[in-house]
């Protein structure tokens, strides 16, 4: 299943939700971006509220209405509602935060409705050459760092093992990541209500330094902004 598209006009196409704000766009909904370098024409959910604006986003987890044990291909591209859980897809990704630097903001929040933010400096991925590997940059926050450690790391999905481990850690963590050996988030993992979930495996939507691998949380996103004066 590819990402949703609506039938219906969107401002744009902007290279970012960040030029979308400078240009007078102050709501939070769908914007269509073309990026600088790319004949990508890409929807997504621009948050023009969270201080201070201009966020894309790049992951959303909020009710479990959206299956992310999906293939290699399927990550690529996108899957999901914008408006709702998706994933914008890897090559999208890669085209975004490879215009300019980009800093990554991590959402997080527990079935407490406790919120916990997780920020890293810098963002990117690289080519499908390299399989997406991850850069990260320095982490701040109150969350926890629970990334640094896939920093470097390419992607892996069930159909395609990048990781370092021996087995395929998508396979035990029931979704696609910048698996390590295996991992300290997974927040493309199963959406489990409640918090505390039983499984064979650590497959919960979880990001380890905020309650732990056996805790699935209610609420993640992932999301990008540029750095001023940053595009090349």
């Amino acid at each position: 299943m590819q990402l949703t598209l609506a039938l219906v006009f969107l401002p744009g196409p902007f290279k970012d939700c960040l030029d979308a704000l400078e240009g007078g766009y102050t709501t939070s909904g769908m914007y269509l971006l073309k990026p600088d370098n790319s004949n990508q024409l890409m929807q997504v959910w621009c948050d023009q509220r969270h201080d201070p604006g201009g966020w894309t986003v790049i992951l959303r987890r909020q009710d479990g209405s959206v299956n992310f044990f999906r293939n290699w291909e399927t990550y690529k591209q996108g899957f999901g509602n914008i408006d709702g859980e998706h994933w914008l897809g890897l090559e999208n990704i890669y085209w975004l935060t490879n215009q300019g630097t980009y800093k990554l903001l991590v959402t997080l929040e527990d079935w407490t409705g406790r919120k916990t933010f997780a920020e890293y400096a810098s963002f990117r991925v690289e080519s499908e050459a390299d399989f997406y590997r991850l850069r990260v940059g320095r982490y701040h926050g109150n969350a926890g760092d629970s990334l640094t450690w896939h920093n470097s790391k390419q992607f892996t999905t069930l159909d395609k093992d990048n990781d370092v481990y021996a087995g395929n850690c998508a396979h035990y963590q029931k979704g696609g990541w910048w698996y390590n050996a295996c991992a300290h988030s997974n927040l493309n993992g199963v959406w489990y209500r409640g918090g505390h979930y039983r499984s064979r495996y650590q497959d919960g939507v979880y990001w380890a330094e905020f309650r732990g691998g056996a805790y699935s949380l209610k609420k993640v996103t992932m999301m990008i902004r540029a750095n001023a004066n940053t595009f090349h």
